[in-house]
């Protein structure tokens, strides 16, 4: 073997391996720091309506905002926006598909039904913001402002709330009950320990990733990052499906997707403007919006409870992949170009 072949092998084998990496400290630091939150605020007399719809879901997209921070911090633009974006069609797309696959969603909560709205205004702010092909430092405030919005309103419902609401028994069911507040406390400071420190190792190797493929970060974060900081949503949607907790299956995502828009895109570009590549405009934006109104219509019953059915559930499955085809395509037809 050639020994620039070898040298271009072993980097990448590196690489694969700081990946990979990174992913395994990225979820363990995030759930540590969910359950820490969790039995933290549970101690402090927090009922679990409230815990579930913030902490839990402010824990499950604490990946996307840390290594989106991370990479817009060190001036990749690309990756940061990429991973929001990739991440929020991963969630319907991949994680609801899969977990609909394994057990059919019935969706009953009225909490649930207040949130679809909120979502796609969030969604549609976030495609007006997106026009010019920057978020600006402005709109970042803007974005993180309307975060502070929302989980105000979240902590309102929950206080209003009955606790007879069916998500907010599948919350209490989750959050760790026997969790002295040393240990909870210690938790949260593991986690937020790791989670810089394993993003940075995750980007370091997907750059490089990125550069030996000759692609742009921005499909590396559509991709494989988006896939890697979504696995969080994975376990808890999958869990709750074996579990049978169909509206926490369905919360997990609806919850992560409005705190990756808000939260990973405004904190990334106050941190750094964010301008990207017209194709996420013409492509990505789009099929994020595609999967959220698709979701809208599956799981929103209009005469009772919605289901998203182990048919729906595979159609989202199908157009991820597509989806990811899709993104690789444009990729290798950018490079043909240039070449």
């Amino acid at each position: 073997m050639p020994a620039v072949k070898r040298g271009y092998v072993i980097l990448m084998l590196i690489s694969l391996v700081q990946l990979c990496g990174g992913f395994i400290l990225l979820v363990w630091g995030a759930d540590r720091l969910v359950a820490g939150s969790s039995a933290t605020a549970r101690n402090l007399g927090v009922s679990p309506l409230i815990i579930g719809l913030t902490v839990i879901a402010f824990g499950t997209s604490a990946p996307e905002m840390v290594v989106s921070s991370v990479a817009a911090w060190q001036g990749k633009p690309g990756l940061a926006v990429g991973n929001a974006i990739g991440s929020n069609s991963a969630n319907i797309g991949l994680i609801l598909g899969i977990t609909a696959l394994i057990y059919p969603l019935r969706v009953e909560s009225a909490t649930l039904k207040r949130e679809y709205p909120q979502l796609m205004l969030i969604m549609l702010v976030s495609l007006l913001m997106a026009v010019d092909l920057q978020f600006s430092r402005l709109e970042g405030w803007i974005l993180l402002f309307g975060l502070a919005l929302l989980i105000a309103g979240l902590v309102r419902l929950g206080l209003r709330q009955a606790s007879a609401d069916p998500l907010a028994r599948e919350f209490a069911a989750e959050i760790p009950t026997a969790m002295p507040m040393k240990t909870a406390l210690l938790w949260v400071l593991a986690g937020l320990i790791v989670l810089p420190l394993s993003s940075h190792f995750l980007v370091q190797g997907a750059l490089t990733i990125a550069r030996l493929l000759e692609v742009s970060e921005t499909v590396i974060g559509l991709t494989i990052v988006a896939l890697g900081t979504s696995l969080p949503e994975l376990a808890a949607s999958l869990t709750s499906a074996l579990r049978k907790e169909d509206e926490l299956a369905i919360g997990n995502v609806i919850g992560s997707n409005m705190f990756n828009t808000l939260g990973v895109l405004g904190l990334a570009a106050v941190i750094h403007p964010v301008a990207f590549d017209a194709t996420i405009l013409r492509q990505d934006i789009p099929v994020m919006l595609l999967f959220t109104v698709l979701l809208f219509f599956m799981a929103y019953g209009i005469h009772g409870p919605g289901c998203i059915t182990r048919r729906s559930g595979g159609l989202l499955l199908l157009l991820y992949i597509l989806y990811q085809v899709l993104v690789w395509h444009t990729a290798m037809r950018t490079l043909d170009v240039a070449g």
